[in-house]
């Protein structure tokens, strides 16, 4: 049974009546090297017209895939943590920059997530910092200006444009992947009540609109419900009244 897409429809057709865009942008997590999935993403992005922002684990990034980046002008690269490694304690969600160690080797092992991919990347890559699991202590989100990091972006609306001086957050805000159950695609319908929930929370002030409205996916593990959903959706936001969003390089901002 093919999903009613309605909800999403009526909502952007009230946004185009009201006169408004939707900021809107792609986040894919898990990003190491290229592979078919990676390939498959990108012909995805390059067919939509929409940039994807590759969040790459920098411990293990390869040099193919900047290599590949640097051919590929849809894909912008942006750091993902340091190696993706769980040190919460036992029976805590997990979490690798969360206060579960000693504050100077968490913010040292962001410095070193930037300047690897720096140096993997060059002005490629964008300085936003993507905390694996989408969690990060207060603490180490004070310390990301001074390491040189311009946005953090973890998931649901934000609270704030800018949690720190000097640093502005831009969350992601629709994961279709059932990660608690299936670990396929969540219920295509709720999927499509929550981002038109969402939307009006938008259009009616109860949600920050200047924050970009943001998609989550995550290529490596998509099977073809996901990667079916992904498409449909992206399609149906972009023929809606939307403006991509795309993070500044270092130089553009100057």
């Amino acid at each position: 049974m093919k999903p009613d897409w309605s909800p999403l429809d009526t909502e952007l057709n009230r946004w185009r009546d009201a006169g408004l865009i939707l900021p809107l942008w792609w986040r894919d997590d898990d990003a190491v090297e290229v592979t078919p999935e990676l390939e498959r993403l990108i012909a995805l992005s390059e067919g939509l017209g929409l940039p994807v922002h590759l969040a790459v684990i920098p411990e293990r990034a390869k040099l193919a895939l900047a290599e590949m980046v640097e051919k590929r002008p849809t894909l912008i690269p942006v750091v993902h943590g340091w190696a993706h490694r769980n040190h919460a304690p036992f029976g805590k969600k997990k979490a690798e920059f969360q206060l579960d160690r000693p504050l100077s080797t968490i913010l040292s092992e962001a410095r070193q997530g930037l300047n690897r991919l720096r140096d993997l990347f060059g002005p490629a890559l964008r300085p936003m910092f993507v905390p694996p699991w989408n969690r990060i202590a207060p603490e180490i989100v004070e310390g990301l200006p001074g390491l040189g990091y311009r946005v953090i972006s973890t998931a649901t609306p934000r609270r704030r444009a800018a949690p720190v001086a000097g640093l502005c957050q831009v969350n992601t805000h629709l994961d279709p992947i059932d990660w608690r159950g299936s670990r396929s695609v969540v219920d295509p319908q709720r999927l499509i009540s929550q981002a038109a929930d969402q939307l009006r929370d938008r259009r009616e002030g109860r949600a920050d609109n200047d924050e970009p409205y943001g998609i989550l996916t995550h290529h490596l593990v998509h099977d073809a419900a996901i990667w079916a959903f992904t498409e449909a959706l992206l399609s149906r936001l972009l023929s809606g009244p939307t403006r991509p969003w795309v993070m500044e390089k270092d130089e553009e901002k100057q």
